[in-house]
């Protein structure tokens, strides 16, 4: 079964936010993706991986070194999502403080 990555993936967790977040400010190499997080190359790596597979990085080749540039439009889907959340949330919190609130006409 081949697993389907998805922009909810890429941010769950806190390394790879960290390093969206990174390359918000402007693409860098794998080593200047590594500064600042005490993990190995390897695991930077495989968050790169992960980003790349769900469409939140780009990597270009410019000669020996790979280059990774953000692709900040995919959390347009995270937005588009917590809006849809919020708007539901809001409707069934008015529902339950109709329905607890002695005073308010049924």
């Amino acid at each position: 079964m081949i697993e389907r990555r998805d922009v909810f993936q890429a941010i769950a967790d806190p390394t790879r936010r960290q390093i969206i977040q990174k390359l918000s400010r402007g693409p860098l190499n794998l080593a200047g993706i590594g500064e600042d997080f005490g993990i190995s190359r390897q695991a930077i790596a495989k968050h790169i991986k992960v980003l790349n597979e769900c469409g939140m990085i780009s990597i270009t080749q410019k000669g020996r070194e790979q280059f990774c540039e953000a692709k900040l439009s995919q959390l347009d889907e995270v937005v588009d999502w917590a809006t849809d959340a919020r708007k539901l949330w809001k409707q069934r919190f008015k529902k339950l403080d109709k329905f607890l609130d002695p005073t308010s006409e049924k």
